[in-house]
């Protein structure tokens, strides 16, 4: 059912899901939403399944034409979202009608917005997943951005809810924000003291940060005997330091395998605020145990289920 036509598409906005599991071993990343709560809490509020296909809006948001009744809404980054240019509640499953424009202005907070159609988006799955993987044209609309002239299908109708999500579930998106790290694989291969400058150093997101990863600048991390090693496989969030000593986040789109020495890896609840993260937003890392990761993950999960029994209790 076709439910969006773009009329303007905005810097990059492409279809994601959960991602892309179970062949990164042929050399295909995972891809998938960059920031997963908000993106889980975007299809949890229009009734939709917890990994159903999103638009993924960054900076610059589209503008799209509304086709057929429907719910929507819109999480993460604040873009300024209005519907007939009227402000839109974000973080709020809303009513929208055939012929409204929704439409996305300055950005205001973070760097990603989530806008879920109740029903999800509906494209071919290309190794089990529909999201894009922009560099090798695979998922998504053809493998790409969206672009003026798409028009956007659901997987079905499904009833219009009005649910709004309580305050304390809402993330602060922060421009200074620390990022928890278990050390290794590689963190032999620092020294003492570059161990201390990762540590202890604030760091500046760079422009270059994209979907593959988010480069830092800020004081150099030593290595022992050189940034190179035998390639070997990359889980989301590892902090790679190549030769220069400055490190690199890497992130839903990242290569499977690579050959420089890493630091450290970010805890998954933690990922979302790289996500977030603008030009010029600065980061710390905090060493903490994989225990403790586990904990954290755990808790996560619970906050997700709250919000599944929140929105049963709730929908209207």
């Amino acid at each position: 059912m076709k439910v969006i036509e773009v009329i303007q598409p905005g810097l990059l906005t492409t279809v994601q899901d959960s991602g892309r599991y179970g062949y990164q071993q042929y050399g295909v990343p995972v891809c998938g939403a960059m920031d997963g709560y908000a993106f889980t809490v975007a299809n949890l509020l229009v009734g939709n399944n917890e990994g159903d296909a999103c638009l993924e809006i960054s900076l610059l948001g589209p503008r799209l034409r509304v086709l057929c009744d429907t719910a929507i809404a819109v999480t993460g980054a604040d873009l300024n979202p209005t519907v007939n240019d009227k402000p839109l509640s974000m973080w709020h499953a809303v009513g929208v009608g055939c012929g409204d424009i929704i439409s996305f202005g300055e950005p205001r907070t973070g760097c990603r917005s989530y806008l879920a159609i109740a029903g999800g988006i509906d494209v071919p799955e290309v190794m089990g997943s529909r999201s894009t993987y922009v560099r090798s044209h695979i998922g998504g609309l053809d493998g790409r951005p969206i672009r003026s002239g798409d028009t956007v299908h659901t997987g079905g109708s499904r009833s219009i809810l009005t649910t709004k999500l309580p305050r304390r579930y809402i993330p602060d998106l922060m421009t200074e924000n620390t990022l928890r790290v278990i050390l290794g694989p590689q963190h032999h291969r620092f020294t003492e003291k570059g161990i201390h400058t990762f540590l202890s150093s604030e760091y500046t997101v760079t422009a270059q940060a994209d979907r593959m990863g988010c480069r830092l600048e800020g004081p150099p991390i030593e290595h022992i005997h050189g940034a190179d090693i035998v390639s070997d496989g990359i889980p989301p969030g590892a902090v790679q330091v190549p030769a220069d000593g400055l490190p690199i986040v890497l992130l839903a789109d990242r290569q499977t395998t690579g050959g420089y020495t890493k630091i450290a890896t970010v805890s998954t609840i933690d990922l979302s605020k790289v996500a977030q993260a603008q030009l010029g937003d600065r980061v710390r890392f905090l060493e903490t145990s994989l225990s403790e990761a586990h904990r954290l993950l755990s808790e996560y999960r619970d906050t997700i289920d709250g919000i599944k029994h929140y929105i049963q209790s709730n929908t209207q």
